[in-house]
């Protein structure tokens, strides 16, 4: 069985915030200014409605064809649109099970509501019987299926009361956490033309959602304490292998921890 955790992450839809807002004609910092004032008015916080988040990268780590994988998707200099086809053409085909962090809050709907805008086609992952049976009773849109586990809607028994930030159950279930920035500093390392930083920064953050997933696996009694074992030693061991520098500083901070 392919599985797959995912993270994307985003920027204010800058283009998008002119036609909805009426910001033509405005300098990208002062739409910048213009959209984050709106919303400060309007909630108190800054952070854009989900369709007004432009996806800048999308990252994996799992098991596909039985060989542990770190990677985000494309180049660094590719569009929202190349990144989005790319993604759902891979859910297509390799029909994974996918596990998130706060999936369905931000990573899914931003996903719905960016491909619409960017016209692309994902009849897989809109499956849901009608053509595939197996999808009836398991499939990538209902919210207590197994094809997406999003860990955080699970472990907090569907409440957001029971909500809890990534980088603290992972630190406090002896993993790394948050590695290099923050969500928060996504935007101003894009402007800078840092984006390799930023896909960097999602690849710790998915490893980090895989190697839960693996915790709750043991959790659940799916995996007993030796293939636990066996499957974060598959992970550890392909860590090993690379020469990227971000996953052996991820590998060297997960056995300090």
């Amino acid at each position: 069985m392919n599985v797959l955790a995912f993270d994307i992450e985003t920027v204010p839809d800058l283009a998008g915030g002119r036609v909805v807002y009426g910001l033509e004609g405005l300098e990208d910092t002062d739409v910048s200014r213009a959209m984050a004032a709106r919303r400060r008015q309007e909630t108190g916080s800054e952070f854009p409605r989900l369709h007004l988040h432009r996806v800048v990268a999308i990252s994996l780590a799992g098991l596909v064809e039985g060989r542990f994988r770190v990677w985000s998707l494309g180049d660094p200099e590719d569009g929202e649109s190349a990144l989005l086809e790319r993604f759902f053409e891979g859910l297509d085909r390799y029909i994974p099970n996918l596990v998130s962090w706060n999936g369905n809050g931000f990573d899914i709907p931003v996903l719905h509501h960016r491909a619409l805008i960017n016209g692309v086609s994902a009849p897989r992952y809109w499956e849901t019987g009608d053509h595939d049976r197996a999808f009836r009773f398991n499939n990538y849109l209902n919210r207590y299926h197994d094809r997406h586990l999003d860990l955080m809607d699970v472990l907090s028994s569907f409440q957001m009361r029971g909500a809890a930030p990534l980088d603290e159950v992972a630190t406090l279930c002896g993993l790394p956490g948050k590695m290099g920035m923050s969500g928060a500093a996504v935007a101003d390392a894009v402007a800078r033309g840092e984006i390799e930083a930023v896909r960097d920064y999602c690849e710790t953050d998915v490893l980090n959602t895989y190697l839960l997933y693996l915790r709750f696996q043991h959790f659940r009694g799916a995996l007993d304490q030796t293939d636990y074992q066996n499957e974060t030693d598959r992970v550890a061991a392909a860590l090993e292998a690379t020469d990227r520098t971000h996953l052996r500083n991820f590998l060297e901070a997960w056995r300090g921890a």
